[in-house]
């Protein structure tokens, strides 16, 4: 009688057990472990909100609230508005307000560049839930434009000059800009992004602060880009500053907010801590 050989005839089988049946549950596993640490905070007590949320690469409002759904994510999803962009002016930004007015999240504004408060009238920015900005754009000490994530466009003469001019006008814009969050908070052009604790100093953070709290505006703990750093949200937590989370998702990814629920259980931060429209 010849020997079954078993090796040979399952093989296959096996081969595909490793492939489909160990790799990718590993996948679904921390994907339900990201699930359940929002359900776990869901359930004491906080709103897990993403108010930072695009449609961008391809994602549909459908696939938006199909995520939402599945991970318990709520959301609010901004237009980019301002020169250069696809929403230029008012009616632009009526327009567009109207198409997504009856879907269920949260409307958002994101004003873009320095120049949107004259563009755009305070009767249709009222239409949206709230608004917010960053400072990634502004015109530097020579009159030059400057957008901090384009290499070409970021002028580093000296070191400490740029960031104390770059913490000024983050000052200025908090304090003259009617908005309700700044988002994208003390991110850094990539020359100098990994001088980052270093030259975000208590003195500059405490800048900054200051100008959140004295003019009611929550400080977003961003989920992309991995900032504010944690001293930097401890500090503000101290300061009476309220917090949002935002995604500010360049592609159909949205991702389940890991670095910003990972600063609320590293900063002690607790469900009134954060701002909602």
């Amino acid at each position: 009688m010849k020997h079954f050989n078993f090796f040979k005839l399952f093989a296959p089988i096996f081969l595909l057990v490793l492939v489909y049946g160990f790799n990718n549950p590993v996948s679904e596993t921390q994907k339900d472990t990201r699930i359940k640490k929002i359900d776990f905070l869901t359930k004491a007590g906080y709103e897990i909100i993403d108010l930072h949320a695009h449609l961008k690469g391809g994602l549909t409002m459908e696939q938006l609230l199909e995520h939402s759904r599945i991970t318990g994510i709520k959301y609010g999803v901004a237009a980019n508005c301002g020169v250069g962009f696809l929403i230029q002016n008012d009616s632009g930004l009526s327009k567009y307000y109207h198409s997504v007015k009856d879907y269920p999240v949260y409307h958002g504004m994101q004003a873009e560049g320095r120049e949107w408060v004259d563009v755009f009238s305070p009767d249709t920015i009222a239409l949206f839930d709230y608004v917010f900005t960053d400072a990634l754009t502004f015109y530097d000490n020579k009159g030059r434009r400057t957008r901090l994530w384009m290499k070409d466009e970021v002028f580093v003469e000296n070191v400490d000059s740029f960031i104390n001019y770059y913490v000024n006008q983050i000052v200025e814009i908090l304090n003259n800009e009617p908005i309700n969050i700044y988002v994208n908070p003390t991110f850094l052009p990539e020359i100098i992004r990994e001088r980052y604790d270093e030259l975000w100093t208590e003195e500059r953070m405490m800048k900054v602060i200051v100008a959140l709290t004295k003019n009611d505006i929550a400080l977003e703990i961003n989920a992309r880009f991995k900032i504010p750093s944690a001293n930097f949200i401890r500090l503000a937590k101290t300061n009476g500053v309220k917090f949002t989370l935002g995604t500010n998702n360049g592609t159909s990814d949205l991702g389940y907010l890991e670095y910003s629920l990972q600063m609320i259980e590293e900063c002690g931060l607790e469900p009134n801590d954060f701002w909602k429209p």
